[in-house]
């Protein structure tokens, strides 16, 4: 599937983000290349400092019907993608003690309640915006391998490992750090966040350059 065209623009690296042009394939249901390159790394969504790694392949999709109706993948690729980004989710979304901290980075009734079910009591986590295909590295047997997707209120999107989605001008692909196809690791924070320790780590909403800015 070629990539989507985009605005002529000087040449460099951008965070992806909603507005413009950069996920309107996305949010119309359209599944978008993710192409494998080096890059400098960007900090995470939670604020920690960025370290280097390698990019993979991969496609993002805004809903399950939206990866089987794009007919690379089989259903049950799809199936087991979903299902596997939504576990990955589960174990290590960005948690906030309160709901006015996960909003204030997420936007207003973009985040949910949940319980700890080792007994950490409840927190807030992001609401899932969409999910990410990728070659599994091969260290997890190959083929396909699901990762979660979140956007944050200022419209820059984010892969499982907290790291944000980005787009050469150059090349003109999509680009997702591979280790947000690693197998769960608690890629988040063990900690639940609270207002004061984010704002202490660069604020909400922060975190430099977006595409489409």
């Amino acid at each position: 599937m070629t990539d989507h065209p985009l605005p002529k623009s000087p040449p460099g690296r951008r965070r992806l983000r909603s507005s413009g042009l950069a996920l309107t394939g996305l949010m119309a249901g359209t599944a978008m290349s993710v192409s494998a390159c080096d890059g400098s790394p960007a900090a995470t969504q939670w604020g920690d400092p960025p370290a280097a790694t390698r990019e993979v392949d991969a496609k993002t999709f805004a809903s399950l019907a939206d990866c089987k109706a794009d007919g690379e993948m089989t259903a049950q690729q799809c199936d087991t993608a979903y299902a596997q980004a939504q576990k990955d989710s589960a174990s290590n979304a960005p948690k906030f003690s309160d709901q006015q901290s996960c909003e204030e980075r997420y936007g207003v009734s973009q985040c949910v309640p949940r319980n700890d079910n080792n007994g950490g009591g409840s927190f807030f986590t992001p609401l899932l915006t969409g999910f990410i295909v990728g070659q599994a590295l091969n260290n997890m047997g190959g083929g396909y391998y699901g990762a979660p997707m979140y956007r944050d209120r200022g419209g820059t999107y984010y892969g499982g490992s907290g790291y944000p989605l980005s787009r050469d001008y150059v090349t003109g692909r999509t680009r997702v750090r591979a280790d947000s196809f690693d197998a769960p690791a608690m890629h988040a924070p063990a900690r639940v966040q609270s207002r004061s320790s984010v704002i202490s780590r660069g604020g909400f909403g922060g975190g430099g350059r977006s595409f489409g800015g």
